[in-house]
């Protein structure tokens, strides 16, 4: 059974509709600019101590409660561990090892700079993910984009 040149038109034609529709999602997702995170008003204000204690109990349900929110966690740096081009900043709970780790947006990498361990800050940034590694037995929180809440 042969195929028309009609048929083989239309095959083409769609085809080639698919793959513009495709690219340009593509170049959608690969081009998002996102907000600055210091502008933007934070879903939640939390105690860094609270906060990972709340992971603790119900790693499944915290994580669903802050997807995709800005949060502003509260605390004393634990360590600021410096890159050449990126700064991540720590809250630790001494007693389980757990932690919160925030990545800083490429415009508030100075002022990342200047923070120290012991500084008490609020922090703002959009909530990745937190997750219980069974291997070191504790909780890690990651925020992306983020900035000082002032």
């Amino acid at each position: 059974m042969a195929i028309s040149k009609k048929t083989w038109r239309r095959l083409a034609f769609s085809g080639l509709l698919l793959a513009l529709a495709g690219g340009g999602v593509y170049w959608y997702v690969a081009t998002e600019k996102f907000s600055d995170t210091g502008k933007r008003k934070a879903h939640y204000n939390v105690q860094a101590q609270e906060f990972i204690r709340e992971f603790e109990r119900d790693n499944e349900s915290a994580n669903f409660k802050y997807a995709d929110k800005i949060v502003a966690v509260s605390g004393r740096i634990a360590e600021v561990e410096q890159a050449d081009t990126s700064v991540n900043v720590k809250f630790i709970d001494s007693a389980s090892g757990s932690y919160v780790i925030f990545a800083f947006q490429d415009q508030h990498i100075a002022e990342a700079r200047s923070l120290k361990e012991g500084d008490e800050v609020s922090i703002k940034g959009s909530f990745s993910s937190g997750l219980f590694s069974e291997i070191l037995g504790t909780t890690f929180i990651t925020f992306k984009r983020s900035a000082l809440n002032k």
